[in-house]
């Protein structure tokens, strides 16, 4: 073999890999257009949001698992229940959430339960009401137990889903610390990106419904649901 034909052999190699990678990087983003087109799919078949935010939450829960499963090289997360940094943050959801929120909780919490939850619920209202920006509030989730453990966790919001992170330290920084140079909890890409496309999906059918499609603050959002049905938190 020549020089020169070391040099094609090796140039032509190349190339071909090349070809592969930029035939499956646009594979790869086809991922999130299939996933966005079966979201809409579900919530045009769904009778309401609440039906849609549950099928939705359960394709976006799927759709993770099997990226973990399937694609190689994703990060290992230290991510474990009682890790409650980012229970502290501003949660915002879109319609649909709530109302399959207000019903597990209608049906698993006692009457004592659900109105000590509801005072909670209040004065993390008050708290977003009062804060300059209420994105960078830090307030305890008033849905967090005593040990620091999700008392909804089968039906947290998206955005909670979505949250990963592959340090407890980071988190803890980000989170009480005094981090001004607007950086973050690095995210793993592909399983945040599924979240906030079923989250779009979900404000798409509320205005295909010409419902209110903006997302609200998770304590008010459930705050208004209990008003619109008094009976799932009071009787028992």
């Amino acid at each position: 073999m020549s020089a020169q034909d070391a040099i094609d052999f090796v140039s032509d190699d190349i190339a071909e890999v090349g070809e592969l990678m930029r035939s499956l990087s646009g594979r790869y983003e086809g991922i999130f257009g299939n996933f966005r087109s079966a979201c809409g799919v579900v919530c045009e078949r769904a009778e309401n949001l609440q039906e849609a935010a549950r099928d939705i939450v359960d394709l976006a829960g799927a759709a993770s698992a099997s990226v973990y499963r399937h694609i190689p090289n994703q990060p290992m997360l230290a991510c474990s229940s009682g890790c409650a940094a980012c229970c502290h943050l501003y949660v915002q959801v879109p319609p649909g959430i709530a109302r399959m929120m207000a019903d597990h909780i209608a049906t698993h919490f006692l009457p004592d339960e659900r109105n000590a939850l509801r005072e909670r619920l209040e004065i993390a209202v008050a708290a977003a009401r009062n804060a300059a920006d209420a994105t960078k509030l830090r307030h305890r989730c008033p849905l967090l137990g005593t040990d620091n453990r999700c008392t909804v966790y089968v039906v947290r919001p998206l955005s909670c889903r979505a949250f990963t992170s592959r340090s407890v330290a980071r988190c803890q920084d980000v989170v009480f610390g005094d981090i001004t140079d607007g950086s973050g909890v690095e995210q793993n890409a592909a399983h945040y990106r599924i979240h906030m496309e079923a989250t779009f999906a979900l404000e798409q059918a509320a205005r295909d419904r010409g419902l209110p499609a903006q997302q609200k603050g998770l304590a008010q959002a459930l705050l208004d649901e209990f008003a619109n049905a008094p009976a799932a938190v009071i009787t028992s």
